[in-house]
């Protein structure tokens, strides 16, 4: 993690690899570390292990590390696990809440209909409204459901 902290690109594989760990602890070092690192790569990078399907269990550094990046990636990516994750009804994955909150977070309308299908999981509804409300969403009745502007 030396490395990362000195701008050292030399790192990337191996945080990138980390990134993805089943080890907490170890997967968040690592994507404090690419943050730091600033590579190019690593948006990229976390959108695919944010998106691979055998990894869901360890999905959340990557999806939280999207978030904090902001990349073009960040938003497709968190749609694209969170809608994957609510079909196959796979709630119990800590990915499920962290692509909620992450969506929220950054704030993009074209997370709306994936938020909106996500407030019918009693387990989501809180945090997926809040999402909708951080994004500008108002629900129907209020206003027909069309976002603020």
């Amino acid at each position: 993690m030396a490395l990362a902290g000195t701008g050292d690109r030399r790192a990337f594989e191996t945080l990138a690899l980390l990134l993805n760990y089943r080890e907490p602890a170890r997967a968040l070092t690592a994507a404090r570390a690419l943050a730091r690192l600033g590579d190019p790569r690593t948006a990229r990078t976390a959108a695919a292990l944010a998106t691979n399907p055998l990894r869901v269990a360890y999905a959340v550094q990557p999806i939280r590390l999207l978030v904090e990046l902001r990349a073009p990636e960040s938003v497709p990516a968190l749609i694209e696990t969170l809608d994957r994750l609510l079909a196959e009804e796979a709630l119990g994955w800590d990915a499920v809440p962290a692509c909620v909150e992450g969506l929220g977070e950054l704030g993009d309308a074209r997370a709306v209909t994936v938020l909106r299908a996500a407030c019918a999981h009693p387990r989501l509804r809180t945090a997926a409204r809040a999402a909708l409300t951080r994004i500008g969403y108002q629900e129907a009745g209020e206003d027909g459901g069309v976002p603020r502007t």
